[in-house]
């Protein structure tokens, strides 16, 4: 009996391990991603240049990235990612409520060996005392209205954006100043 229990302890370990200390009432959907723990907490969306580098002239301005300062334990908490499945950040759905205390919900990923450290996927957001969670899928469709022309082309968005354009013609594919050809021959 007990070489059936073991492989089963085995592996119900890991998903009892992810839960953490910001768990309970979180309804974030798994990504599948390494050291994930749901994570459901009340915080106060800063400006992370404003926040670490007293940098505060244009604290929340367009292009600023934010981050979430846990009520729980004042700790500072980078939401690198949002709800889709593109690794785009969380600035565009969390700028609306910056310097607003809200409540988010979503995966905190924390492992001292790789040095994951309050890295956050912020899936729903809403400020506090609202019923109403904003699902943090707001990227694509903000990136669709600054470039219209662009968005209106077919394929991936990134080989239509005018900025990754601009710095491929500027710069080349990986920032060599060659072309993909030519950079791909100098490392053969």
């Amino acid at each position: 009996m007990w070489k059936y229990l073991i492989p089963l302890a085995l592996v119900a370990a890991p998903a009892a391990a992810q839960d953490g200390p910001f768990s309970e009432g979180s309804e974030a959907r798994s990504w599948n991603l390494a050291w994930e723990q749901p994570a459901r907490f009340e915080a106060t969306v800063v400006d992370m240049l404003c926040e670490v580098a007293g940098d505060c002239d244009n604290a929340c301005a367009a292009g600023r990235q934010l981050g979430l300062l846990r009520a729980a334990d004042g700790v500072l908490t980078y939401p690198n990612k949002n709800n889709q499945g593109i690794f785009t950040g969380a600035a565009v759905d969390l700028a609306p409520f910056c310097q607003m205390d809200v409540e988010v919900d979503g995966l905190l990923i924390e492992d001292d060996y790789i040095g994951a450290t309050n890295v956050y996927q912020v899936q729903r957001v809403r400020l506090l005392g609202d019923e109403d969670w904003t699902t943090a899928n707001g990227w694509t469709d903000a990136w669709a209205e600054d470039f219209p022309e662009a968005a209106a082309q077919d394929g991936r968005w990134y080989r239509n954006d005018p900025r990754v354009l601009a710095l491929i013609e500027a710069d080349g594919y990986l920032g060599t100043g060659e072309t993909w050809q030519e950079a791909w021959e100098l490392t053969q």
